[in-house]
């Protein structure tokens, strides 16, 4: 299956919410993926919140044409709830498909959370 970004907002800070086309929804944390030329204008948290979804692109963009893969924020993603035929999985799962075409539950990574 070919992801693609359906549903996309801003939370806070760098992180923004997304929705693919295979039910999968989460949290993507981008503070660290801000390196570049295209990428150094996100770092203004004013112009990080201008984010869409780009209808033909089918991904995150933002105004002066930054974007980015589908499949780099769903690696990224840590997943609110995930909806498949057999079962919802928590928030502490991600489904995964193997061989045969199954789901099954693994953790996500861990999280970095800032600092008071």
């Amino acid at each position: 299956m070919i992801l693609h970004v359906k549903e996309a907002k801003y939370l806070h800070d760098y992180v923004i919410w997304v929705r693919f086309n295979d039910g999968a929804e989460g949290e993507v944390d981008l503070e660290d993926e801000l390196e570049g030329e295209v990428f150094e204008p996100l770092k203004n948290p004013k112009f990080f919140r201008s984010l869409r979804v780009h209808p033909l692109l089918q991904t995150v963009v933002w105004p002066n044409e930054a974007d980015m893969a589908p499949e780099f924020l769903y690696d990224k993603m840590v997943p609110v709830a995930y909806q498949t035929r057999e079962r919802t999985l928590s928030s502490l799962a991600l489904a995964t498909r193997e061989g045969g075409g199954k789901y099954v539950a693994k953790r996500p990574r861990a999280v970095k959370r800032k600092k008071p």
